[in-house]
């Protein structure tokens, strides 16, 4: 662990000691979680300060593993490799099966859990799951406004829109485009950032969270929020 952390000590203003000491705390208690969400994940909030268990359903479970592999990437602890590798199979059901997939997520379901695993460990079965999802993602997306769509079923007019939380998402179809060599995952996002840029920017510099456009001429339209702090 100590080569891991040797040039942080100069950027952090912290001893090094005192930087494998907050890793090994954190680790510890990724671990002492590992009991509860090996089968089942964490759920997306918490009630009275505490995640409950779920299946791999919403947006938020590729978090969870996220974490599970950064340990294992710190420690080389094969318990979180397991665990992880145990989420990697759930994620490519949840794939295969079109689980609670209806939106733009992939990105923060997939490259957490799957493509970490994939590059950590060469895990073949999170490389198809990631790629999986790619290949969703990008069925989102609309030519008619060269974005891809963030709720709702593709096309519905009253669901057009992007949000800026997508450009999160886009990684994943860069990546896709590195391992397949298919450029149209990485085209597909270049062209949907573009989309985002012009419209999500407000003059204040501030940004807009949703942004919708016009199905008809693909012109972005009127921006609003739905989790942030003003529409205008």
């Amino acid at each position: 662990m100590a080569q891991t952390f040797e040039n942080l000590e100069k950027y952090q203003g912290c001893s090094q000691e005192l930087i494998e000491q907050a890793v090994r705390q954190a680790t510890d208690i990724v671990k002492g979680n590992l009991k509860d969400f090996t089968d089942f994940f964490q759920s997306p909030n918490t009630k009275q300060g505490f995640y409950w268990q779920t299946e791999n359903a919403e947006w938020t479970t590729g978090f969870w593993t996220g974490v599970v592999w950064l340990a294992y990437e710190l420690t080389n602890d094969e318990e979180f490799k397991k665990t992880g590798e145990i989420h990697v199979n759930s994620f490519l059901n949840r794939i295969q099966k079109k689980i609670d997939v209806n939106n733009h997520d992939m990105g923060f379901l997939y490259s957490l859990s799957c493509v970490a695993a994939y590059k950590l460990c060469g895990n073949e079965k999170g490389k198809e799951a990631a790629i999986l999802a790619a290949d969703h993602l990008l069925t989102r997306y609309r030519e008619n406004g060269e974005f891809i769509q963030a709720w709702g079923n593709v096309g519905d007019p009253k669901d057009y829109r992007l949000i800026i939380d997508c450009l999160l998402n886009l990684p994943l179809l860069y990546w896709a485009t590195e391992v397949t060599g298919n450029p149209e995952y990485a085209e597909k996002a270049c062209k949907h950032i573009h989309t985002a840029m012009q419209c999500v920017l407000r003059e204040d510099h501030s940004t807009y969270h949703t942004y919708y456009i016009n199905p008809e001429t693909g012109k972005p339209s009127y921006g609003v929020t739905h989790q942030g702090n003003r529409n205008g």
